[in-house]
């Protein structure tokens, strides 16, 4: 059998390693009646709060109408609440309420307590190297798939 190639060894780990992350996640953050996608909704309105509901799903990377759905949940739980855009009335705006404050320190600590056990024998240099070389990958993938995307838009318009 011939020898592996690395490259493919190392996107075979890196997709194995992502997919075991999200199922420890979906695991623990089960445990305080919550998914995986609401803790992830909750991370980024609290990191930027007053964004609108199109831009969390663009960072999410998910449509808006599995958004809304997510949101209506969150806001009936009252942890969430949507104030109408000044300056668009079709749009809304979202915040935390003061009720979700507990609950978002708590699924804080799950995450740093997760990870904790997860980068366990990991050094704090070694790890901020491979952050950084992850980091490198990621922006490689956006690069490519923003060239793939440009190529095939100029295809389109070419044959289209």
């Amino acid at each position: 059998m011939p020898p592996r190639h690395p490259y493919r060894e190392f996107a075979f780990t890196l997709i194995d390693t992502a997919r075991l992350l999200r199922t420890l996640s979906d695991q623990e953050v089960r445990r305080m009646g919550m998914t995986r996608a609401q803790w992830a909704v909750l991370a980024r309105i609290e990191r930027n709060e007053g964004l609108k509901q199109s831009e969390i799903a663009e960072i999410l990377e998910i449509q808006p109408i599995t958004l809304t759905r997510l949101l209506d949940r969150l806001a009936e739980n009252g942890l969430i609440e949507r104030r109408p855009d000044e300056n668009d009335r079709r749009a809304w705006r979202l915040y935390l309420t003061p009720a979700a404050k507990p609950l978002v320190d708590r699924l804080d600590a799950l995450g740093r307590d997760m990870m904790r056990n997860v980068l366990k024998g990991i050094s704090a240099d070694a790890l901020a190297s491979l952050t950084s070389q992850i980091g490198a990958v990621r922006d490689n993938i956006r690069g490519e798939l923003v060239a793939k995307d440009t190529d095939t838009s100029s295809k389109s318009k070419k044959y289209g």
